[in-house]
This record gives C-alpha cells, structure tokens and sequence, in this order.
C-alpha cells in the first residue's frame, strides 16, 4: 500500500497527489472515513479518483491509500438471492447493522463470512485437475447448485480434498502446482473490468424462449445474445424486463437497476421473492442476483455496477448455466460517464457524452456470449445481455442508442402510443428486428414445427401490407379497399390484438410456450388463408368478418397450456363456418 494526499474535490471526482507507483483502476481508499474510490486517470504526479461514494467532507490533504489491488468481485456460495449495491457490498446486511441509509466508508464483504456450506467432492485425490474442473458442488438454494471450480491459472494434482462443512473462507482441497501446493477455498475473487476467461466462443443459435409472443416468434433472442430496449418515459421497459427475469428459460437471472428511480427498484425489490418461479415452483429470487444502484445513489457506483453484474453473470456461465444479465437502464450508466468525464475536463463527443462512450458500450455487450467453459469436460455456458435504454424523449438518433444499436442484434423498439393504448409488450412490430431469426430457424423447425418460419413470414407480410393500406384508408375511407385489402386488414388486426398483445396479468396469457404460439398463428393465419379463398369465389367480404368463430380466435390466448388440443377443434369451425359445403373442398391455400 501507498499513501498520498488529495488536492483536489470536484463532486465524486477527487485528485491526489503522492501515490506511489498507483495504477489504472487501483482500488483505494479516501479520507478519515476510507470512503472506496478508483483511480481513472494519471497525469504524471496526479491520479484523479472515482469515489464511490458521497464526497462531502473531503478537502485538500486528507489522506488517499491505494491498496494495490483492482476493484474485485467476490464470487462463490451465497450470492444467489443477495441484494448488492453496485460495488457489491450486501444492501441487506447494511440496512440490518446500520439502518435504512449506507453509512458513508462502510465496508462489508460481499459473502457471507459464517455461514457453512455441505461441500460435496466431485474429483479424489490424485486426480489430474486443470483451470475451470470442477473440484465439487454446495446446494446454493434449492434451485440452483453451486459449482466449485479450479480458479483460473491454476492445474496440477490433488492432494486433499474432503467432504463436510465448511464456510466459503476454509480450505477445501490443495492442488500441487508446479510452484508448490496450493490451497483451495470456495471464494475467489475477480476484477470486474476484465472478462473471465473461456476456451471458445461460438455463435449463439438456440432461442432464449421468454413467453412473450411478440419477442419469441418475430424478434427472439438466442442465448448467449444481446438485445436493446429502447424507449421512452412510460412505454414498459422496466415491465418488459421483469417479464423476461421471470419467465425466460435460463437458469440464473442478474438484475441490475443502474441509475433507476428508487421506487422502481423498490418494486423489484418487494415483487421478486414474491413471485414463484414458473420452472421450479421455488420463489424466484432463489435463481436471481439483483444489483441496485439507483438514482439518487453516488453517480460514480453506478458506472461500476454493469460491470459488477457482468462479473457474476460470468462466474455462473462457467459453471455451464445459461444465464440472463439485465441492466435497466444503460442511459442511465453513460450519464454517469458524462458526468465523471465532465470533471476530468476530457474533450466532449456528441451531445457532451465521452468520445469512448461507443467503445465502452461495446467492451459491456460483448461480455455475452455462448462458450465453451474452462475445464477438462468441455460443458457450454452462456451469457445474454438485454439493455434497457431511455433516450430523451423517445429520440432514438441519439447518442446511447445509436451507439448500443452498432454492437447488439436484437431490438425491441417500444412506442408510448402503444403504451397508452393498452398495448403490451408496446413493441413497434415494424421498426424492430432480430438478426437471430436465420439462426434460431433451424430450431423452430425441428423442435416446434417445420412450417412455423413460413408462418412468421406470412404474419410480417400482412402486418407490412396493413401500414400500407392504413395510409390509404385515412385518405378514401375503409370502404374504397377492395375485399382482399379489407381482408388484410382484418387478419392485421387479429394478429396485433390476438398475437401480439399479451395480458401479464392473465394466467394463461401472461406466459406462452412455443407450441402454443405456433398454434395461435397458425390459427390466425388458416382463417386468412380460407377467407382469402372464399373471397376469390365471390363469398361476401362482410359475411366473413362477422363469422361467430372470429370471437372464439380472439379468446384462443387465454387457452390454458394442459389443453392445446382445442386449437384443432377451432381450425375445424373455420371451415365449417366460413366454408359452404360443397362436392369437394379445394386444397389450396387451406391452414397448414
């Protein structure tokens, strides 16, 4: 360690003078009360600090201690259903010692020191063990179990390990390495702005199937991949968000609130142990990380909590589980850039935001990622980041959002004119896009059904052609389309009511399976193809869309999962009701 002293105070900025040989993003400790600060820039003699937390108080010559060591994570048993702040310090057990408030220069570890964990071995002694095997498991919750690994760096032969237990700080083995025995316990610990290393990164191709019909079937998302939530005050990102932690189907879920309103966050908060895990039946936090660093929390803990996330996120990949990262709200985090930028009087980009803002952004998302996991049995883990951004005003030119568009593919553009009609997820099906859709084809083909691609291409076809008409149709009216435009028309609206619109609230409807979703378009789509059919015969346009069977298609969303065979029931009165009977039903152009 070295000591230096401060020269200079600028909010959450703080410059001292006198570090011995200090280095980038060294942790240290400022003033009287060793409030945890970063340095984030050197400029000869001076070293300018972030400090984590509230700087008033602090003046010219108090003391800074840098300790040497980077801004680390704790990793290990625990931190499943924890509350952190975003430098990782337990939220819970501050408020349980020190009150409701985080005491300035408090400082407690990010695990649990005294609880014991049942260690159970998973190699013998004498085993061969290289960087990322796994030396046992602990039963984190009754969800998810704990993989001990080999830390990074490190290979060589057992020489003990052993069974019982222990708390996260006691030896549980010792490897012989080639510089000597060493031992092993269930901590590790990790700098967070440096990436956890993996053998091989592939390119994601599996969904992560969330429920929502909209993302699933038109935008999905793969596992392993990134994805963008813009919009404005009032359109459903943080909604969107929690749906997703709810329902996707990966194993762990890192929530991280950075520079969000604190009543948001205490929704969070409050609703996550409350709501039941759909997979498990558990209570959901038993599978969660939340990070929470909200707005009224010192600005530069905010720019440290996406990392703080990642690194957990990270640390459960290599243990081979497929995991969900949400950082809510990134525009958020690149206001707090702007601001410790600001004060270190760098050269402004566009809009006053760092010139790296684009840089940092992109070293954030491509933390994701499906990989193969360090270790001797070569087990797939992935990491999908999904980020909510709040442009101003719903202005997606500017700077954030043009700058996470260039390195995600996924993006879900959500409109408060859809909001405001009571439309959710108020996902803009025309403005937004997947470049996951060639990639995850393969799977809706052979684990969903081989016509559902065709199906989705046709639903976007109609949805495209009702843009179109609907500028017509403002102009002469709804009665001068043809049959067929008034058909597409219809069959538009069914899908965007029918489809796309998803009732959180509703259980049958707030979450729907793939088989489900193909079901319901295809039902959706066999009407348009029939009444298309019965158009060109002359059947009357009105005649059709007043069919009694339109009702029930609208009300075949809230068709519980344990009874999807009623949807073949349903495409039967399809034809029944809008077909008249004849010798011999054409085939072409029938539901698939």
């Amino acid at each position: 360690m070295s000591e230096g002293r401060i020269v200079k105070v600028s909010g959450p900025l703080v410059v001292a003078r006198g570090l011995a040989n200090p280095k980038m993003y060294d942790l240290v400790k400022v003033g009287e009360n060793l409030l945890m600060g970063e340095i984030i820039e050197l400029r000869g003699d001076f070293a300018s600090i972030q400090v984590y937390e509230e700087t008033s108080g602090l003046g010219p010559g108090d003391q800074v201690i840098d300790t040497g060591q980077p801004l680390s994570v704790e990793l290990g048993p625990g931190l499943l259903s924890s509350i952190y702040d975003g430098v990782q310090r337990p939220l819970d057990v501050i408020r349980d010692k020190y009150g409701n408030y985080v005491t300035r220069g408090v400082e407690e570890p990010g695990l649990d020191r005294a609880r014991r964990w049942h260690f159970v071995p998973k190699v013998k002694k004498g085993d061969r063990v290289v960087a990322g095997d796994i030396l046992g498991e602990v039963e984190e919750t009754t969800v998810i179990t704990h993989r001990v690994m080999v830390p990074p760096g490190m290979e060589g032969t057992v020489l003990q390990i052993q069974e019982g237990e222990f708390t996260v700080e006691e030896e549980v083995a010792v490897i012989s390495t080639s510089s000597g025995e060493r031992p092993v316990t269930m901590l590790q610990r990790w700098p967070v702005r440096k990436a956890r290393p993996y053998i091989e990164k592939w390119a994601p191709h599996q969904p992560l199937v969330t429920g929502q019909r909209i993302v699933d079937t038109f935008f999905p998302i793969a596992k392993g991949g990134t994805a963008c939530v813009p919009g404005p005050f009032g359109s459903g990102k943080t909604v969107l968000q929690h749906a997703i932690a709810k329902w996707a189907d990966s194993q762990v879920v890192v929530f991280v609130g950075c520079g969000e309103r604190g009543n948001e966050m205490t929704d969070v908060l409050l609703e996550f142990p409350e709501l039941t895990d759909p997979y498990s039946g558990e209570p959901l936090l038993k599978r969660t990380i939340l990070v929470a660093n909200t707005s009224n929390m010192p600005v530069a803990a905010r720019e440290a909590s996406v990392y703080t996330g990642i690194t957990l996120a990270e640390y459960y990949r290599d243990m081979g589980y497929n995991v969900t990262l949400q950082a809510d709200s990134t525009s958020r985090w690149a206001e707090a850039l702007r601001e410790i930028s600001g004060r270190l009087e760098e050269m402004p980009g566009e809009e006053g935001y760092p010139a790296y803002l684009g840089t940092r952004l992109a070293a954030f998302y491509e933390r994701s990622g499906k990989v193969i996991c360090l270790g001797s049995d070569n087990r797939e883990g992935s990491v999908s980041v999904i980020g909510s951004v709040s442009p101003p005003g719903g202005d997606l030119s500017e700077p954030v959002t043009q700058a996470t568009l260039r390195v995600v593919k996924v993006f879900w553009g959500l409109e408060d004119r859809l909001a405001f009609a009571r439309h959710f997820p108020a996902i803009n099906w025309l403005n937004s896009y997947s470049l996951y859709l060639d990639k995850t084809e393969d799977y809706w083909r052979d684990e969903v059904d081989p016509v559902f691609p065709d199906l989705r291409k046709e639903a976007m076809a109609i949805l495209q052609r009702e843009a179109e008409l609907l500028e017509i149709a403002r102009l002469v009216g709804v009665e001068a389309l043809s049959p067929q435009e008034r058909l597409i028309m219809e069959s538009a609206k069914s899908i965007r009511e029918d489809f796309l619109q998803q009732n959180a609230f509703d259980d049958a409807d707030a979450f729907t399976s793939l088989r489900k979703q193909f079901l319901l378009l295809r039902l959706i789509i066999s009407f348009h193809r029939w009444a298309q059919d019965e158009l060109e015969k002359g059947k009357d346009i009105q005649e059709l869309i007043a069919a009694p069977i339109r009702e029930d298609i609208a009300r075949a969303k809230f068709i519980p999962e344990d009874q999807l065979h009623r949807f073949d029931d349903l495409e039967k009165r399809i034809r029944e009701e809008i077909v008249p009977v004849r010798a011999e039903v054409p085939s072409e152009n029938r539901g698939t």
